[in-house]
């Protein structure tokens, strides 16, 4: 059987590791104290897959607001004790990683130390190093194509022969406009029991709710035993 893809790269937060309604929460409430209220539908649509500078800047520009000096350093240490108590792998993902018969890598929003920090918590340390691409490596992040095109350039991929896993529309235009196949995962916390809005620009070729039901769509990327 031909293979239809030459490589698999995965969002993080929200695909690989549980983490979308952690952060999502702890930014409600951060903006909470400072008078900004917003909800989780808000994050999903404005912030979700997007760097942390980038939805700094939104919100500075939206609410007018001028955030405390310590904010970030404090919302990033609330954030990281957060995900010391609470954050999981997503079920299932670790034996699709591990099973699957072509190269793989991760290209994520996050920072690189939060992203290395988040996959080393839930057991997929060995996943960071030279297969893990950030936002801070290119010049534009998602929505931009730039993240994805890196991502390919550095694992010897054509973009067309790509399937990219995300889960946000954020992540999704910018496979697309990598013109690479995209896949939305919807079975993170953030995602589960909500209507799922796609405008035009933001429909991914597919979607799937479970891990475990990875291989049965794509039997063709499994390794063999």
């Amino acid at each position: 059987m031909a293979l239809r893809f030459d490589l698999v790269i995965f969002d993080c937060d929200g695909v690989l590791i549980d983490s979308e309604i952690i952060s999502a929460s702890m930014l409600i409430e951060e903006l909470a104290l400072l008078g900004v209220r917003i909800d989780l539908d808000y994050v999903a649509k404005h912030f979700l897959g997007r760097s942390y500078p980038t939805v700094m800047q939104t919100i500075r520009q939206e609410f007018n607001l001028t955030l405390p000096p310590a904010f970030e350093d404090q919302y990033r240490a609330r954030l990281l004790a957060a995900f010391e108590s609470d954050l999981k792998i997503m079920p299932d993902v670790a034996g699709v990683i591990a099973g699957l018969g072509v190269p793989f890598c991760i290209a994520t929003s996050s920072s690189p130390m939060r992203a290395a920090k988040s996959l080393d918590m839930v057991g997929l340390g060995h996943l960071a190093g030279p297969r893990l691409f950030t936002s801070s490596m290119v010049a534009r992040g998602k929505p931009a194509p730039d993240l994805f095109f890196h991502a390919a350039n550095c694992m010897g991929a054509e973009p067309a022969r790509c399937l990219v896993i995300e889960d946000s529309l954020t992540g999704i235009r910018a496979a697309k406009a990598a013109g690479m196949p995209v896949w939305r995962f919807t079975g993170g916390s953030h995602l589960k029991n909500r209507v799922l809005d796609e405008p035009e620009d933001a429909r991914p070729d597919m979607r799937f709710a479970s891990f475990a039901a990875f291989y049965d769509i794509a039997p063709d990327l499994k390794g063999q035993p």
